[in-house]
């Protein structure tokens, strides 16, 4: 695969989220799903509705989450639409919990790890997507970026113990560590199959926590806001934000890299570019 291109701006507004959905050049068709991270009750550091709003707005999308497969405030529908409530969700879009009525089986005949890839069944009411995601460190993968967002995130609640344990629900806590990694990679792959060239990318740089926005007890973020990427290839956006993480000066920045570093977080992006459904090789093009 050839470069992809990946759109950088250092303003980190409402505005500039429009402006770099906009920079890709592409209008998504028909019924827009758009998802966002709904935030543990308790995290401190989840982007707010207010940031997001205009992104949503300008494709006319629908918010769609999944149920959690721990214990907490989103892992019952109930719970989830209640803490999308409580967060303020509810008052910019509709919101869609995927799973509320069942899984969607996707298949994944060439999986490293896992063949099939278990989602809300309410996926097949969306024509196309817009991944809004929170880059940020994280207790297990190392890190959370597009890839994260569109394999665990789209999961069902099941889905996400499946992916997790490798295909063995049973084995949520416990699998392999980089089996589960090339798991969330193999996931990915059955979203990017399923939406094909109708679903695009923007990572926000911004309270970079070493804890992802699933933790109720989350670390303040130590180091600094870098900006907003944007890009059609969720492997090189996941990519151009952990290059601009190692490039930076900021004194933060190795508190946040020992997480990725600890967990191998940057397996998730090589797995994926090992499937094809991504380029490690990108043009960064500032906005």
């Amino acid at each position: 695969m050839g470069k992809a291109k990946v759109y950088f701006t250092k303003e980190i507004t409402p505005q500039a989220m429009v402006r770099m959905y906009e920079a890709m050049g592409v209008e998504l068709p028909g019924k827009v799903a758009v998802k966002l991270h709904s935030g543990e009750v308790g995290n401190q550091n989840f982007l707010r509705p207010d940031f997001m709003k205009p992104a949503v707005d300008r494709v006319k999308g629908t918010i769609v989450e999944c149920n959690t497969a721990y214990e907490g405030a989103r892992n019952t529908t109930k719970a989830h639409k209640e803490t999308m409530k409580l967060h303020g969700w509810t008052e910019i879009a509709q919101v869609d919990i995927l799973d509320e009525d069942g899984e969607l089986e996707l298949a994944i005949p060439d999986g490293q790890k896992i063949q099939k890839n278990f989602v809300g069944d309410h996926i097949r009411n969306y024509d196309s997507m817009l991944v809004l995601s929170h880059f940020k460190g994280h207790p297990m993968g190392g890190f959370g970026g597009a890839l994260k967002n569109i394999s665990i995130g789209l999961a069902s609640s099941h889905g996400k113990a499946y992916i997790h344990g490798v295909g063995d629900t049973s084995n949520f806590w416990n699998s392999d560590h980089d089996s589960f990694l090339e798991s969330m990679a193999d996931a990915s792959k059955s979203i990017l199959e399923l939406f094909g060239d109708k679903i695009v990318f923007v990572n926000v740089m911004k309270n970079m926590s070493v804890d992802c926005d699933c933790c109720a007890v989350a670390e303040d973020p130590a180091m600094g806001d870098i900006g907003i990427l944007s890009s059609r290839d969720p492997v090189a956006l996941d990519q151009a934000c952990l290059d601009l993480v190692y490039a930076s000066d900021d004194p933060g920045r190795d508190h946040l890299l020992e997480r990725i570093e600890s967990r191998n977080g940057v397996h998730t992006v090589e797995a994926a570019a090992k499937l094809g459904i991504g380029s490690r090789e990108y043009e960064l093009v500032e906005i």
